[in-house]
């Protein structure tokens, strides 16, 4: 297939195993030695090519041995089961990678994982609150996530931190979270209060432009 035009802009939710501030985000290696997580999104307006894509949420569970420079991650996409098989085909389009730019998201993605686990197609729930810092997320068989504000561990008030990246090829802006994370899929793992970025984007395939 021929490189296809696409965009996605939605809610954006990356939830992990590190500490507050994710330092995969700076270049640091994860704050456990190894990567746990998931990232992805609800489409609220998104196409690829002439398919639609408006309203449909998929997300990706990884693991990575070190840090995701150093590739050799598994991963496994999670797909809202109301995809057609058009839809679906394009959504995989979108995840390989293969009409992205060079140093783009998903072209990254490509590269650094070894093992790309079949995909889940089952019913997403999704809950996504950007200013008020929570969200959550269910999908039978594979995923359970709760995101609440981080808490002042002596007030006990919520602690807002907005992340600025204005080179980010995942995100530009976003705010940060706990996450607690219930992975039940191929790559199974739990975290309690660990990491979480809220944001809203918009990728193409020359990357995030919001």
């Amino acid at each position: 297939m021929s490189c296809q035009d696409w965009r996605l802009e939605g809610d954006w939710l990356k939830n992990c195993n590190c500490a507050f501030g994710c330092p995969c985000d700076f270049l640091a290696p994860p704050t456990e030695g190894e990567c746990l997580g998931f990232l992805g999104m609800h489409i609220a307006s998104g196409h690829f090519g002439d398919t639609r894509l408006d309203g449909l949420s998929f997300f990706v569970v990884v693991k990575f041995p070190g840090p995701l420079h150093e590739g050799n991650g598994d991963a496994q996409p999670l797909i809202d089961e109301s995809a057609s098989p058009e839809q679906l085909e394009a959504l995989s389009e979108i995840l390989s990678g293969a009409h992205s730019n060079e140093g783009t998201l998903f072209h990254i993605f490509s590269l650094i994982v070894a093992r790309l686990h079949d995909p889940i197609i089952a019913s997403i729930e999704f809950e996504f609150d950007m200013a008020g810092r929570t969200a959550r997320i269910e999908i039978p068989g594979a995923l359970s996530s709760r995101v609440t504000p981080i808490r002042n561990p002596v007030t006990e008030e919520p602690h807002r931190i907005r992340v600025v990246m204005p080179e980010g090829f995942e995100h530009l802006e976003g705010e940060v979270a706990s996450a607690d994370i219930d992975s039940t899929g191929d790559l199974a793992f739990t975290t309690r209060g660990s990491h979480s970025t809220l944001a809203h984007v918009i990728q193409t395939p020359q990357g995030v432009v919001a």
